[in-house]
């Protein structure tokens, strides 16, 4: 079996350890588990640089563009920087998407102005970026799928359709249905772990096999066995880290919420992650 983790922040300072990187070590022990393949998206223009490093030295792949989190420290330069990024590195077969980019109305402050323009801004002309350079992208939902949406069907009227994942997804099954009818697969990772996530179990017991990729989103989003209540870390009990290597714990939860066998859905979101990132094919059979 061979798994792709198609979302996880290997650079991410969580995988420091007295600026000793722990990356090699956390990537080696998920390669030992059958993560044949991380997707590492950036978040900003800062760390374009670090996400291929990692990709070309693991044998990975990675996104470039800028999270909406990261909108309230950029100025439209970085744009203007992503876009060189994307001309400069578009030959290379590591690069597989524009991402991770998207809209966040989880946070306050982003869901007024300015700022909630110009994230909106910033998610339009990345869109933009990424039909201009014919890749797909990654996308960041929460609580802001049917804005999401609309943007992708005002940009996608004219031209090809739309190829990507909704990483991390957590909306409606009639949202699910609306990103699957543009082209976009459903990234699942270490929240349908917990009983209580009832909406999320249902969506990946029921929705079409063909639609679902899997991801940790590493260091973040840790399946069940790896969380702290909020009650128990001020007590002083320390919040799990999230890696890569727990993608096939998180896969057999899948599986058997689906009724069917590990090896089966190995072999199905594999193939479908190849198709929501098409570069991802080569890569996998350079490997072999």
């Amino acid at each position: 079996m061979q798994w792709i983790d198609t979302h996880c922040h290997l650079d991410a300072a969580e995988f420091l350890e007295e600026n000793r990187p722990l990356a090699p070590v956390v990537r080696a022990q998920a390669a030992i588990k059958g993560v044949a393949h991380c997707v590492i998206p950036a978040v900003q223009v800062a760390n374009f640089d670090s996400v291929r490093t990692l990709a070309q030295r693991f044998g990975d792949s990675y996104c470039l563009g800028i999270h909406p989190l990261y909108v309230r420290q950029t100025d439209p330069d970085d744009l203007l920087l992503l876009k060189a990024a994307l001309q400069a590195n578009g030959a290379d077969p590591r690069l597989v998407a524009v991402g991770e980019i998207g809209l966040d109305y989880f946070v306050p402050e982003l869901t007024r102005s300015p700022l909630k323009e110009k994230q909106e801004h910033f998610y339009r002309e990345q869109l933009r970026l990424a039909r201009q350079f014919g890749l797909p992208v990654v996308l960041h939902v929460r609580r802001s799928a049917d804005r999401l949406l609309k943007h992708l069907r005002d940009l996608g009227q004219s031209g090809p359709g739309w190829s990507g994942i909704a990483h991390a997804f957590n909306g409606s099954e009639a949202q699910a249905h609306a990103f699957i009818k543009l082209g976009f697969k459903l990234g699942f990772g270490g929240a349908v772990t917990f009983e209580r996530a009832l909406q999320l179990r249902h969506l990946a017991r029921t929705l079409p096999l063909e639609s679902i990729v899997l991801e940790t989103d590493a260091p973040d989003i840790p399946p069940h066995w790896l969380y702290t209540t909020a009650q128990d870390r001020l007590a002083g009990a320390v919040q799990g880290r999230n890696e890569p290597g727990e993608l096939p714990r998180i896969a057999a939860v899948v599986a058997q919420l689906r009724g069917m066998t590990v090896e089966a859905l190995a072999q199905a979101t594999t193939h479908n992650a190849c198709q929501a990132l098409p570069r991802l094919s080569g890569l996998l059979r350079l490997k072999r």
